[in-house]
């Protein structure tokens, strides 16, 4: 039966989040869903699978809390399931960039809508599009042209923003990431640091790849789950990672004499684990 993978978030204030830890588990479990869920005050982010019927009624059922009301989902199908168990988890920020003076309730940045952005882009428009990602994932696959910033955690972005070319902060600037989640910070932080015209590419790459295919993108799209990468398609490209490094493998690399299925790859087998590193976290 093909697996239903869907990843949504809503920065919203949660004050009761050990009951809301407890529900969100027990009714995940009693549907057999697998994934994460990341729970914290300033919100929730989650990204869960299972047969389709289950994870709709999970979403329905979650989505007649008020808090959670319009929570926009992205969705994809597998065949086999891309998640080991079921972990719901609290954390202090549902996505890590430690500024707390960036609050996306309360100043989100302008969106652009996936249609838009390729628009632009069909028409030559002058844009900078900034990947917000860690270095690994920009390696794999990025929009033409696009900057990144060779971060390797969401918290090195405040101060990575500074090697920007000041020229930008007067001109347009698209952030971009893989669900959307990331650019909620990224792009009213820009705004705040002195980017007169900044938009986050509403829901991502992954929202891109749906609505709008390929187009002026080339390479695959990390995610964080078994599937490891995704083509513009939605379906993975048999990329690979690394069960003791994290190193994300091309299928060739999966081939080498030096790989061994869940032991080691020739990263780190020959000690060269370096920047293509990969992450398990939801993001």
């Amino acid at each position: 039966m093909p697996v239903l993978n869907v990843s949504a978030y809503k920065f919203v204030s949660i004050s009761d989040i050990d009951t809301l830890r407890q529900q969100l588990r027990e009714r995940a479990n009693s549907l057999a869903l697998k994934g994460t869920i990341l729970l914290a005050p300033e919100g929730i982010n989650f990204f869960i699978a299972g047969p389709e019927d289950p994870v709709r009624q999970f979403l329905a059922r979650l989505t007649e809390d008020p808090r959670f009301a319009g929570l926009e989902s992205k969705l994809s199908w597998s065949d086999e399931q891309p998640f080991n168990r079921m972990l719901v988890k609290e954390k202090r920020e549902i996505i890590t960039m430690r500024r707390p003076d960036v609050d996306p309730s309360q100043t989100p940045a302008p969106r652009i809508a996936p249609e838009t952005l390729k628009q632009w882009l069909d028409e030559g428009r002058e844009v900078l599009l900034l990947d917000t990602r860690n270095g690994f994932e920009v390696s794999l696959g990025s929009f033409d042209g696009a900057i990144g910033l060779d971060i390797k955690s969401f918290s090195d972005f405040p101060a990575a923003t500074a090697h920007i070319d000041s020229q930008w902060r007067d001109r347009p600037v698209v952030t971009f990431c893989t669900g959307g989640i990331r650019c909620e910070k990224a792009a009213p932080l820009m705004i705040k640091e002195g980017f007169h015209e900044v938009y986050q590419l509403d829901g991502g790459i992954l929202k891109y790849f749906e609505q709008c295919g390929g187009a002026h993108f080339h390479g695959e799209c990390f995610v964080f789950d078994k599937r490891v990468a995704l083509g513009p398609d939605l379906q993975p490209t048999g990329t690979g990672q690394c069960y003791a490094c994290q190193a994300v493998l091309t299928p060739e690399e999966q081939t080498s004499s030096d790989y061994a299925y869940g032991v080691c790859c020739p990263y780190c087998r020959n000690r060269k684990i370096g920047a293509r590193h990969g992450a398990t976290l939801v993001a």
